[in-house]
């Protein structure tokens, strides 16, 4: 078997730091490098906010990434028109103080659509966020009780 050298700089990224690289990115990671333009900016900003909150994972479900603690809270969902919908399981339920969630005729599911990672409002997205984990744990608890 020919043993492969590399020469270069970019001979030894690909060969040495690469493969490594995308061996640790998970598989919500790799499908954020996979998208283009604000559509990637947006995913990679709301995938990094999420795993800021403790035990909150993510997963790729129908093609798209979910986010969870005890149950499915929300999902990221790219649009046509080049936006991010998040969209939150539960959020009719949320309060919805900041007027941001919309329910679209949805019957259960609220989100809101971002277009850049600079018109995101980060203060009233991290109170949405932080009423659904809420809501999330009040649930896991009243289960654990029955």
């Amino acid at each position: 078997m020919e043993e492969i050298v590399a020469t270069n700089y970019f001979d030894f990224y690909a060969l040495y730091y690469l493969p490594s690289y995308l061996a640790i990115m998970d598989e919500v990671e790799y499908y954020i490098e996979e998208q283009a333009g604000q559509q990637k900016e947006v995913l990679h900003y709301l995938h990094q906010l999420f795993l800021t909150f403790p035990e909150v994972q993510s997963k790729l479900r129908y093609g798209i990434p979910f986010y969870y603690r005890h149950s499915w809270v929300c999902y990221a969902s790219p649009r046509k028109n080049g936006s991010v919908e998040l969209v939150f399981i539960h959020g009719k339920q949320l309060s919805n103080s900041q007027g941001l969630l919309q329910a679209r005729d949805r019957k259960m599911v609220a989100g809101i659509e971002l277009t850049t990672v600079d018109a995101i409002p980060e203060e009233a997205l991290f109170e949405i966020i932080q009423e659904a984990f809420l809501m999330d744990e009040e649930q896991a608890q009243q289960k654990k009780k029955k």
